[in-house]
């Protein structure tokens, strides 16, 4: 998760890598808005941990996602006490007017290191409309959820990707808008889901294919499936 964040270190403005896959998947009107907490979606997901991070699926309102953290019984208020009890990987939600209400949460990161006296290193979407590190005090810090990252979704990974047809160009239906599914979400919105493995298709394919270290033959079987779902 961390390392996930790490990549995105410097990207700014918006339209962004990060509100365009989540656009992708929840609509146009979010490729300008507030993009701390689809920050925070975004790596849960390109590490394969949506399940610990999300645990009521993506968020972008930082209200919300905190309290799916109190409703798992995994959310910590923003004391001292508690900021100095922070771990590596942690959700940290802050609040400008310095309180640890919930409901007055202004923006999310993630803790990267803990420092002591209350004071946290962490990594941020959206603040100053870029990603950046930031140190952070519990005076600003209204609580931060603990996702459980000891779960894994890698024990489905044989049984997703035996039941996969290989696909190359040519190739159409159910199974093509799927794939072309998976990759407007990879950040390829250019593409169209009309179940038409063409040549725009073919192209998307191979850009992932490079970036998910496999062969770049545009043809989608047992290797590329795997990128294409974050299953490791």
């Amino acid at each position: 998760m961390i390392a996930q964040a790490r990549k995105s270190l410097g990207m700014s403005g918006r339209p962004n890598t990060i509100t365009r896959e989540y656009a992708g998947r929840h609509g146009s009107e979010f490729l300008k808005a507030s993009w701390c907490d689809m920050g925070i979606t975004y790596w849960a997901r390109h590490s394969d941990n949506a399940k610990a991070v999300l645990p009521a699926g993506d968020r972008a309102y930082t209200v919300w996602h905190a309290e799916d953290f109190q409703k798992i019984k995994r959310w910590y208020s923003g004391t001292t006490a508690n900021v100095n009890k922070a771990k590596p990987g942690d959700i940290v939600f802050f609040d400008w007017g310095s309180t640890n209400s919930v409901g007055a949460i202004d923006h999310v990161g993630i803790v990267e290191k803990a420092l002591g006296n209350g004071r946290v290193q962490t990594i941020e979407a959206n603040t100053s409309d870029s990603v950046r590190r930031r140190v952070r005090s519990s005076s600003v810090i209204a609580g931060y959820g603990r996702p459980d990252y000891s779960g894994s979704t890698s024990n489905w990974t044989e049984t997703i990707v035996d039941k996969l047809p290989t696909l190359k160009h040519g190739a159409k239906g159910e199974h093509v808008e799927s794939l072309q599914g998976l990759l407007m979400a990879r950040s390829h919105p250019e593409i169209k889901i009309d179940g038409t493995f063409g040549d725009s298709t073919e192209k998307a394919v191979k850009a992932v294919q490079r970036w998910g270290g496999v062969s770049d033959d545009g043809v989608v079987g047992p290797s590329t499936w795997p990128v294409l779902l974050r299953v490791h």
